[in-house]
């Protein structure tokens, strides 16, 4: 389903853009040849308190980028001209009076009204009821040019331009459209293009973590973003590093308080999500849980995703669903929203190393200690097609470890 989105709305966030990084000459220019205001403020609360409270200079400040109806900036500026001429601020009055938009255009559209103000300013002293007839006040005059002027403007949250393009990188880092942690032309809309490395194998080590005997790492990766390096342990821990210094990630508050993400068994798998937001864990004793990596929360967890332990798992496109394998001989995809089993693959004849969705979003693969790599069906649960491995030495068919999916383009 398409979105249509209204062109003076895209307008409407590049003058945002244009406000708040002070650039008022080009605000002006594109509000001129658009026709296309703004009409916005920080706060309708800050602008009715600052016209009750006669802060002029603030509501004229204000005002200066938005497109108000002539009536009510006449009415505005009349009640300016006559609280300076309240103050005795004669000159003042009488340079707003004189030199200003609003006030020659009630002078030439209600002569009358123009001309008591000039019969106020031109007296000794200043007569509210002259000033304000039939019962009128000032706060009275003050509190109507508020209400008034607070229906033409309206508040956006800030930066709406620049959010909604972090949005929409997001979205297509989320989709597979951007690789994760990567500079971001946004002009063109691609990653930006880095020169060619040519691939070296790594030659010396860069650091080394060191772990208890009896916590010593079963599993470990990085987010797609580059960001964490997670280790699950034989103790059940689930725990983030600085890879630069070696040292657990303090950064974390929960980590910082000696709170971390644990399992009942050790750990034997984990994964990330595609926005590295959320790390999968799975258990020997064939239990997932899903967490939070910025908070350590627990957000899902799964008692009996296996019979057996908890081999691989791996998050789907949207993040929305869990894929898993286990040394019980089933794949299965687990649903972060239902917090259910929803789908079962058997078909292995052995325990089931890896297993991946496919692009089509249709099928998954895996294979296996059986020596095979077999395709099924989302839909159906059954297996499609099978491929054989190649057998060892002794005639024997060999384990197949992992999956690894090729791109149809460099891109």
């Amino acid at each position: 389903m398409s979105i249509e989105i209204e062109a003076s709305d895209v307008i409407r966030l590049i003058q945002q853009f244009l406000k708040e990084n002070n650039l008022m000459r080009s605000l002006a220019t594109l509000q001129e040849e658009t026709s296309v205001t703004l009409n916005t403020v920080d706060s309708i609360e800050s602008f009715v308190s600052e016209i009750n409270h006669g802060h002029w200079d603030s509501v004229l400040l204000a005002i200066q980028s938005l497109k108000l109806p002539d009536n009510k900036l006449i009415t505005l500026y009349e009640q300016i001209v006559l609280e300076l001429i309240e103050l005795r601020e004669l000159g003042a009055a009488r340079s707003l009076l004189r030199n200003t938009d609003p006030m020659l255009m009630l002078k030439q559209q209600q002569p009358e009204r123009y001309l008591h103000l000039e019969t106020l300013l031109g007296r000794t002293f200043f007569d509210s009821k002259e000033a304000y007839p039939d019962g009128g006040s000032k706060e009275k005059r003050r509190n109507v040019i508020a209400q008034e002027l607070s229906g033409e403007v309206s508040v956006v949250p800030p930066s709406r331009l620049l959010a909604l393009l972090a949005q929409s990188i997001k979205w297509q880092q989320h989709q597979g459209l951007l690789p994760p942690g990567s500079n971001i032309d946004v002009f063109r809309g691609k990653a930006a293009m880095k020169g060619i490395e040519e691939d070296k194998c790594p030659t010396h080590l860069n650091k080394l973590i060191k772990f208890n005997q009896e916590s010593h790492p079963e599993v470990a990766t990085f987010s797609p973003d580059g960001q964490y390096l997670v280790t699950g342990s034989a103790d059940g821990f689930v725990e983030v590093w600085n890879f630069t210094t070696g040292k657990l990630r303090k950064d974390l508050k929960y980590q910082n308080q000696d709170n971390f993400m644990l399992m009942e068994e050790s750990v034997l798998s984990l994964n990330f999500s595609r926005d590295s937001e959320m790390v999968a864990s799975g258990s020997k004793d064939g239990k997932i849980k899903v967490w939070k990596i910025q908070t350590g929360q627990c957000l899902r967890r799964f008692e009996r995703a296996h019979f057996g332990p908890t081999l691989y798992l791996t998050f789907s496109r949207d993040s929305s669903q869990i894929l898993s394998t286990s040394s019980d001989k089933t794949i299965r995809i687990h649903g972060l929203r239902s917090g259910k089993t929803i789908k079962g693959f058997k078909g292995h004849t052995s325990a089931v190393n890896t297993a991946c969705f496919l692009p089509d979003t249709h099928n998954i693969l895996s294979c296996g200690l059986d020596g095979t790599v077999r395709m099924w069906s989302i839909k159906t649960t059954e297996c499609i097609a099978q491929y054989r491995g190649p057998l060892g030495p002794t005639g024997v068919e060999m384990a197949i470890n992992n999956i690894m999916l090729l791109p149809r383009t460099s891109d």
